[in-house]
């Protein structure tokens, strides 16, 4: 018997920065039959805490691709790793000196690196603008999130190899549908992320079951005892998967949470 549901959320929970009724109505239901409901975002965790407080728990939520996992109810981290200091100061370079959409998460703070100051309405409370990134060597980044065509293609050809033992470096989908290269350190994914929060829960990694869309879902999938890919998804993340719900705008997660406790399980 499942008893946690692990969730990605863009492109699988959210259908761009909006929770459908119908998914928070289908995991309401599913924390009020007992299961505990773990939100697993790329993105940082003011963002896991947003969704997790829409939809009423308050346990343990992982962010950051995996490189944070945190227990809302006392804000205790029992996960957390940073990216090295050497990688750090070379990717920062390469920002600062590369057209870019880049955003890293520091301690509670979300930095964006981006051409030209954005409408500060458009950005939530935990982040902050700047024009270049700049290195803070007692508190270094849990992950960078860098968006442009041409310095993705430079990571992964350079920055990738050189650092392939200690860092991960993986293809994530934002909420306008565009490429994202999510970068944490070696260590910091989601399946490692779901384990730590499962140890928390006194449960097994068996008993989950995970739901996302991409690369960066395998390693949950891999944890979990069910991976459920959404229907948008590319096929290598429906491969692994062992159920394919609806894509996420047509409510995909709360097709597949429904069924999974009308039947207990899910063909």
């Amino acid at each position: 018997m499942y008893k946690a549901l692990a969730l990605d959320l863009d492109g699988t929970t959210l259908v761009g920065e909006d929770l459908p009724p119908a998914n928070a109505a289908a995991l309401r239901r599913a924390a009020q039959a007992g299961m505990h409901v773990i939100v697993a975002t790329a993105r940082w965790i003011q963002m896991a805490e947003r969704v997790a407080r829409e939809v009423g728990v308050d346990g343990p939520a992982i962010a950051c691709s995996g490189a944070q996992v945190r227990v809302l109810s006392s804000g205790q981290d029992v996960f957390d790793l940073r990216l090295p200091t050497a990688f750090t100061n070379e990717l920062y370079e390469l920002c600062n000196s590369q057209r870019c959409i880049a955003t890293v998460t520091v301690g509670e703070d979300v930095f964006l690196k981006l051409d030209g100051e954005p409408d500060a309405s458009l950005m939530s409370d935990e982040m902050t603008w700047v024009p270049q990134l700049a290195l803070q060597s007692e508190n270094l980044p849990r992950i960078a999130a860098i968006q442009g065509s041409k310095i993705c293609e430079i990571i992964k050809q350079e920055l990738q190899p050189k650092y392939a033992d200690t860092v991960n470096v993986f293809d994530s989908i934002g909420p306008t549908g565009k490429l994202i290269l999510t970068i944490t350190a070696k260590g910091a994914d989601k399946g490692s992320a779901l384990q730590a929060a499962c140890s928390h829960l006194s449960i097994q990694p068996e008993e989950v079951v995970a739901f996302g869309d991409a690369e960066n879902d395998l390693a949950m999938f891999r944890a979990a005892g069910l991976g459920v890919a959404m229907g948008q998804a590319e096929d290598d993340l429906k491969a692994a998967a062992d159920y394919v719900t609806l894509p996420n705008d047509q409510d995909g997660v709360a097709v597949a949470v429904n069924r999974l406790l009308d039947t207990g399980q899910l063909p």
